[in-house]
């Protein structure tokens, strides 16, 4: 049975029975602004599970929308894994995992995901944003350097801005010139690179192996974001390091529990001394309450099922391969994705919130991406492609984005 998704009113201004107060009346002509640039986003709200259909404005619709790219975010095993911990553990965490928060069923994800990665310790936080933006600024401060690349996720850019180190940014996935500011660089006490695997709005992948060996060669340290590749990539799914041959050369991986594994959560994982370190200076695990038990036991269970349904993620990039093909052969601008995550770049918001709402009426529930999400004039719709999807499925929607 397909999950249900209602639309609120477009209007901000609908749900509002009284005026602003004086200090906070600057808002309406935010919005305003925002409503005259065409980047005013709906709020949504979902009734059942995350599927391969959607039910939105009363159509029903393939989902093309959510980030649940092998189908477990409602795959009924999770479900039976977080209740059993929830009746077993309680439901909240109760505490900070440094103090009280830190249960049995975090402790087996946290040892999970290490041996997913091959590494020697992992550390669970509440979410993939709070991995990043927590971890950053514990490795690097004042006085050091870090360089990111230009289409790096919000957290990864947060995370540099709070570090308050000197922040290079490099054209995207421009090692040569990574190279060439880090060789100008001034002297530091410390250097950091950090990247996405897989970039989260064109579906393009980092060149990790030239990363590996320009960090190297400057005596940086490296930092891989596996948000959209945990559990699609690699020969055990742990993500694109693996797939690349680079486990040696990257240091710390990050990645999260919410999207292909369908729970909730980030982690950030490598050697034990800097897991320990983490623990000591990582403020959003420190000052976070641990996110509850049974959604660690869902992640958890995730894991085994990533290792026992190897097929789920080799059928989802030979199909998202196909569907490339069938856009590249019809002249849409998919701006040269290599994964599950598929653009079509249109350029301007309004053309993008149109080709969105276009795709609507024929059954598909593509969104529509604009600033601050993309860069002015890349505006998009974005195709995140699922297991659940079928050929037939996404020979559809190739055909009505051409119609």
């Amino acid at each position: 049975m397909p999950c249900r998704i209602e639309l609120a009113s477009r209007d901000p201004s609908a749900h509002s029975l009284t005026p602003l107060p004086a200090p906070l009346a600057w808002i309406d002509h935010g919005l305003d602004v925002l409503a005259a640039s065409d980047l005013l986003r709906p709020h949504r709200v979902r009734h059942g599970r995350q599927g391969a259909r959607v039910v939105l404005d009363g159509r029903e619709l393939l989902n093309c929308g959510s980030n649940d790219y092998l189908g477990y975010a409602g795959d009924v095993r999770l479900t039976k894994s977080a209740s059993k911990a929830s009746c077993a553990e309680g439901f909240g965490a109760g505490a900070s995992p440094l103090v009280s928060g830190h249960s049995m069923a975090h402790e087996n994800l946290e040892r999970a995901i290490a041996m997913l990665l091959g590494v020697e310790a992992a550390l669970v936080f509440p979410s993939g944003f709070a991995a990043n933006s927590a971890t950053i600024p514990a490795l690097v401060a004042e006085g050091d350097a870090v360089f990111s690349d230009e289409r790096n996720h919000a957290s990864l850019i947060d995370g540099c801005r709070l570090s308050r180190a000197s922040v290079g940014i490099y054209p995207h996935r421009d090692v040569a010139t990574l190279g060439r500011m880090l060789a100008a660089s001034p002297q530091c006490r410390r250097t950091l690179i950090v990247t996405d695997t897989l970039f989260s709005m064109d579906g393009t992948i980092a060149p990790l192996a030239d990363l590996c060996d320009v960090a190297r060669r400057h005596g940086a340290i490296l930092m891989a974001d596996e948000a959209h590749a945990t559990g699609v990539f690699g020969a055990k799914g742990s993500g694109l390091v693996e797939h690349a041959g680079c486990a040696d050369g990257v240091h710390i991986r990050v990645g999260t529990l919410s999207k292909a594994l369908g729970a909730a959560g980030g982690f950030v994982a490598g050697h034990s001394r800097l897991i320990e370190w983490l623990r000591h200076t990582a403020r959003a695990w420190i000052f976070s309450t641990a996110h509850p038990p049974g959604v660690a036991a869902a992640a958890t269970r995730a894991i085994e099922l990533v290792g026992r349904e190897p097929e789920r993620r080799l059928e989802l990039l030979q199909r998202a391969q196909a569907f490339r093909e069938r856009l590249r052969a019809r002249d849409l601008d998919s701006g040269g994705a290599e994964a599950q995550i598929v653009p079509v770049i249109v350029g301007e918001p309004a053309a993008a919130v149109a080709l969105s709402e276009k795709l609507a009426e024929a059954g598909f529930f593509v969104p529509a991406i604009r600033p601050p999400s993309v860069p002015p004039g890349k505006s998009l719709v974005r195709a995140s492609l699922s297991w659940l999807h079928s050929d037939d499925d996404l020979t559809r929607l190739a055909d009505a984005l051409v119609g």
